[in-house]
């Protein structure tokens, strides 16, 4: 079983499991190219997952330092606070769905959908008529 926790602002994603491996990424090598690389994503979609992040909150999660600078990312600290209590909360859902949903998914969810259907373009033209 498994849960996607996404926190919405307005249609944008403001905190979802990538972007929490992002942040983590960016903790460690403190730079949003090598995070990219790390994740195996464009710079490009790094910045802008970063950017969106940092639109969506009272402040921003990720602070940079222009050029080759010393530290060119670093989470600031509502970026750590957020991360922090992301992960927690993530946590928190794993254990508590599994328990409630188990019994609903072990005796109703099957392991893999069913093929779809296949109709005719005269079977669907029987069925609208």
């Amino acid at each position: 079983m498994k849960f996607k926790l996404q926190i919405l602002c307005g249609d944008e994603v403001a905190m979802g499991p990538g972007k929490a491996d992002l942040l983590e990424a960016i903790r460690v090598h403190h730079s949003i190219s090598a995070a990219a690389r790390v994740l195996g994503m464009s710079y490009r979609r790094t910045w802008l997952l970063v950017d969106a992040m940092n639109r969506c909150w009272q402040g921003p999660l990720v602070a940079t330092t222009p050029g080759n600078q010393k530290a060119g990312a670093q989470l600031t600290p509502l970026g750590e606070m957020v991360l922090a209590q992301y992960r927690k909360l993530q946590h928190e859902l794993e254990h508590t769905g599994t328990q409630r949903l188990s019994p609903l998914v072990d005796e109703q969810l099957l392991p893999a959908p069913r093929p779809p259907r296949h109709r005719t373009k005269a079977q669907d033209e029987r069925t609208a008529a």
